[in-house]
């Protein structure tokens, strides 16, 4: 923001996020403000205060009608590019992502069944999916630190129902076989998030076989001395 428009920005960011997207994002010229959420520190609350000091807009990271847009972009580039689909698999935390790409399928692709996937250990949405009532998960522990949202949004979690045909979930090393297959195989660095859809398909929890399969990769964010462990 400060580079294009020269408006300042701080972003609100866990303590425990890699290190690399930290560095990134002051790269930027962001201000960079960490809570801990292994202490029930709330982000959303250090944002409002932040805001309330300075005068800030908040923006949220998924819950907001322009992120949900703006995130569904990627199914439209996708389905412009090669056509009708009939599976879509999209990671998912927030569900800001997921949600918009599922509007965004939807229209250029009728018929397509959209799938979220999400780390075993946050399957929050997964639960709210099956039970249509908003459920919650607290700090999960799990690789796909974009995913550890504590639940999906006012906004989101509608869309999602009406939209969304499944949400599945995927172990920490179904995500890192994923990974490997990413990096090795098609010389893509995606983080372990972004490889969440990729796990759905290629454990096998969704049969695709004979089917057309897009799937979303979000993010190459990756400590790559953190990652270099899980693939030994």
């Amino acid at each position: 923001m400060r580079s294009l428009l020269g408006i300042a920005a701080t972003i609100v960011m866990p303590a425990d996020a890699p290190a690399v997207k930290v560095a990134a994002t002051k790269g930027y010229g962001a201000k960079v403000v960490l809570y801990d959420r292994a202490a029930g520190q709330s982000r959303e609350a250090v944002a409002a205060r932040i805001s309330e000091e300075t005068g800030a807009t908040v923006v949220p990271p998924f819950d907001a009608p322009a992120i949900v847009a703006g995130q569904g972009t990627a199914a439209k580039e996708l389905v412009e590019e090669v056509g009708p689909l009939d599976h879509l698999f999209v990671p998912t935390g927030g569900a800001g992502l997921l949600s918009g790409c599922a509007i965004a399928a939807r229209h250029l692709s009728p018929g397509v069944r959209v799938i979220g996937v999400e780390p075993a250990a946050g399957d929050d949405a997964a639960r709210s999916f099956r039970t249509k009532t908003l459920q919650r998960v607290q700090n999960p522990q799990t690789i796909a630190d974009g995913a550890r949202t504590e639940a999906l949004g006012a906004i989101t979690f509608p869309l999602v129902l009406q939209n969304v045909q499944d949400i599945v979930t995927v172990t920490d090393a179904q995500i890192v076989e994923a990974m490997r297959f990413l990096w090795e195989r098609m010389k893509l660095v995606v983080e372990p998030t972004g490889a969440l859809g990729a796990a759905a398909v290629l454990s096998g929890l969704v049969d695709v076989r004979g089917k057309r399969v897009g799937i979303i990769l979000s993010g190459g964010n990756v400590d790559l001395k953190a990652i270099a462990a899980f693939f030994a």
